[in-house]
């Protein structure tokens, strides 16, 4: 296995010419590493895979069932694995009925079990995290880009550049 990169403080990592494997085990990996309470923000045109990460982030979170794409019922939630996986869909909302599904009551963990926080069309939310992990995914020709991007103190897991 090739060595691992774990950035320092705020250092993001972009990964390219990844095809639908390799954006899988990056999913996976996440999923497999990361700390209860992590929010990941996803932005991305339409089948930049994002729906395709959170799916991978199931599988490596030990979820059985199927991580479907929570575009008309907003908000999936998912138990049974190592971490509850609660995933949004914003793209259908505008900010103001964003803000209206809370999403804070998430990632604050407060209301709910902590667990990994996933957001697809994060670019909707009218407020964010004040630590979070930005997600930017890109595609063209079937060849995808992902750029990880801590933010405030976001304890990113050690991603391999090899994927």
């Amino acid at each position: 296995m090739p060595p691992l990169i774990d950035p320092v403080g705020s250092c993001s990592v972009t990964l390219n010419n990844l095809d639908i494997h390799a954006t899988r085990q990056i999913g996976k990996h996440l999923g497999n590493t990361l700390a209860a309470g992590s929010v990941l923000l996803l932005e991305g045109e339409l089948g930049s895979g994002k729906t395709t990460l959170v799916q991978a982030i199931g599988s490596g979170l030990k979820i059985s069932e199927p991580i479907d794409s929570p575009t008309f019922t907003l908000v999936n939630e998912y138990f049974g694995g190592r971490l509850p996986l609660y995933h949004m869909d914003l793209y259908r909302l505008q900010p103001q009925a964003v803000a209206q599904l809370y999403p804070d009551i998430y990632w604050d963990g407060v209301e709910v079990e902590p667990g990994i926080v996933a957001i697809e069309w994060a670019e909707r939310l009218p407020y964010r995290p004040s630590n979070y992990l930005l997600i930017q995914l890109c595609s063209n020709d079937n060849q995808h880009q992902i750029s990880l991007i801590p933010v405030g103190n976001f304890k990113m897991p050690a991603i391999d550049k090899q994927f």
